[in-house]
């Protein structure tokens, strides 16, 4: 009998059958007086009692803001204790929190405000170099100057905006700071909650997140209640995460390896969630790990490198880690290694999947050897299903052999927000979530990733999709074609190269062309290489061979090494 490329995650325990909300306040009954949250970076505190407390006002807040279930409310910032108090008072009222990336620029934030009809924003006045107020000022106009029409505005359904800092500017009744919005509850009972939380599913949705998308504009994956409490805490189960466990994030929120796998999957279990800064930097991550005997660490592989490659790493006592997990772009063999040696991490994991998975799809464990653990991605989680399907035919392959990585079960997104095409395209008829990743299977289930059915590119942590940078290159004056691919880097995984042909008589240096897109673009799909090109390389029917650029950008940059790192 032949032996196929199939596996369906087995356990004894049962899949988690309640709402978000509804789940950790039985997390909360069990010891309200747990840390729940550790915000280093800004010296706060809350237990699983003040976070129940802290999330009922602001939900109270919302209700007086004219938030009704089903609303979308989204969040537009970088990681901060305030991200959990405000999803969980948006679970509460069965709204939907949108998460949306801190390094949009006006263009892609424009698009996703418009598209997830969005009602009210949670953000900061600034992000580095980004003035997010201002940004927000040219698209909604109205609410900041209350006298102009609001179709005079290119983002018309936005009525409240939250800052979640001092923003220096005035506020009336659409802008607010967070502390300002808390007194809209007033003298409003939390007895109010109650019917709300009566009228959630567990299949309501309460979560869109933005995800790049093949057609050039970024697809809302829709995530219910059942996905993430049920996928977080499988992730923790993988970890061995504790009610013990201070695991520290400092991966972002707004993506679901931070917000879903790290920081959830810890408050399923009623571990501590150590917020090491708004955003990942070596130094205070290493001064957290320390500082608050964290036990967990997760991260893509380039912030791993990050910390054992800094000039004071061997300064830090970081002999209380144990556990913690690497995803997010290919984990070079020796990498897990040293990490596990030089970090205490010896029962470090890999997860993989995808936001339609939400994210996860498939996860070694810590019972796992250090061999499985380094060299695959593990087997499909409890109650899941994988299979690897021929791209051509569709049937599942044989054990050994390459497909395309496929899964069902509860972990499959409800679809992608208001975009029926896009979803019947990635979900069949059958119910399976085709990855686009593809893959083998060996005799004992764990899945190796061999490469990817489309050409997107995995930077660090970020999925790049070159469609999306292409549209917009075609949009510069002096730009006839544009083509974007993957290129080997040790750190990141990949980073993103560029050929570009110009019109006629135009010229162009590479650092125009960069300057002109990080104006447009978030900083991670600006091109590290470019490269102006008369033509492309063709097949004789036409069609562009960008692994011909890719190998020929290998060469030119003498990156055959990086090429060669051996990956799970």
């Amino acid at each position: 009998m032949r032996s196929l490329s199939y596996f369906h995650g087995v356990s004894t325990e049962p899949l988690i059958g309640v709402t978000i909300p509804d789940y950790l306040e039985r997390i909360t009954a069990a010891d309200p007086d747990r840390e729940a949250i550790v915000s280093c970076f800004q010296n706060k505190r809350l237990s699983y009692a003040d976070l129940n407390e802290q999330s009922d006002l602001l939900a109270l807040s919302l209700l007086s803001a004219g938030i009704e279930p089903g609303d979308r409310v989204g969040i537009w910032s970088t990681n901060n204790y305030q991200w959990f108090v405000i999803f969980m008072a948006v679970a509460k009222l069965g709204a939907v929190l949108v998460n949306i990336n801190p390094g949009y620029q006006p263009m892609e934030l424009e698009y996703a405000l418009n598209q997830s009809g969005l009602k009210l924003l949670f953000t900061l006045a600034a992000n580095r170099k980004s003035d997010y107020f201002a940004m927000l000022d040219k698209l909604s106009p109205h609410l900041f100057n209350t006298g102009l029409p609001r179709d005079g505005s290119s983002v018309t359904g936005l009525e409240t905006i939250v800052f979640l800092e001092e923003h220096g500017g005035a506020s009336n009744e659409h802008i607010f700071a967070y502390d300002q919005f808390l007194s809209l509850a007033g003298s409003r009972n939390r007895s109010e909650l109650a019917p709300l939380r009566k009228r959630i599913s567990i299949d309501s949705p309460v979560n869109i997140q933005y995800t790049s998308g093949t057609t050039g504009q970024p697809k809302g994956v829709t995530l219910s209640h059942h996905n993430i409490i049920n996928n977080a805490y499988l992730a923790a189960k993988a970890m061995q995460v504790e009610p013990e466990s201070r695991f520290c994030v400092p991966m972002p929120f707004y993506h679901c390896g931070g917000m879903i796998s790290s920081a959830l999957a810890t408050l399923s279990v009623g571990g501590t969630v150590v917020i090491p800064g708004p955003f990942f930097e070596e130094l205070p991550t290493l001064e957290a790990l320390q500082k608050e005997s964290c036990t967990h660490l997760s991260g893509v592989p380039t912030m791993f490198i990050g910390q054992l490659e800094h000039p004071r790493f061997a300064e830090f006592d970081l002999s209380s880690l144990k556990s913690g997990f690497m995803a997010g772009a290919p984990c070079p063999v020796e990498l897990m290694k040293q990490v596990a040696d030089r970090m205490h991490m010896h029962d470090v994991v890999i997860l993989y999947g995808l936001t339609e998975s939400s994210p996860l799809m498939t996860a070694t464990t810590i019972d796992d050897a250090l061999e499985i653990r380094a060299t695959t991605v593990g087997r499909a989680i409890a109650h899941a299903e994988v299979k690897i399907i021929d791209t051509e035919t569709g049937e599942i392959v044989e054990r050994g052999v390459q497909g395309e990585i496929c899964c069902r079960g509860h972990l499959v997104m409800l679809g992608y927000w208001q975009n029926r095409e896009a979803t019947d395209a990635t979900i069949d008829s059958g119910r399976w979530l085709h990855s686009g990743d593809l893959g083998t299977m060996n005799e004992n289930g764990y899945v190796n990733i061999t490469g990817r059915k489309k050409d997107m590119i995995a930077r660090g942590g970020e999925n790049v999709y070159p469609r999306e940078i292409e549209e917009v290159l075609h949009r510069h004056p002096d730009i006839s074609q544009a083509q974007v691919f993957g290129v080997p880097d040790h750190k990141l995984g990949e980073e993103v190269a560029l050929w570009v042909v110009l019109k006629a008589g135009a010229t162009l240096e590479p650092s125009d062309i960069k300057e002109w897109l990080k104006e447009r673009v978030s900083y991670f799909k600006v091109p590290k290489y470019i490269k102006v090109v008369d033509q492309y390389p063709m097949t004789v029917t036409g069609k562009i061979r960008k692994f011909k650029m890719r190998e020929a950008m290998i060469e030119e940059l003498n990156l055959q090494s990086e090429a060669e790192i051996q990956t799970a």
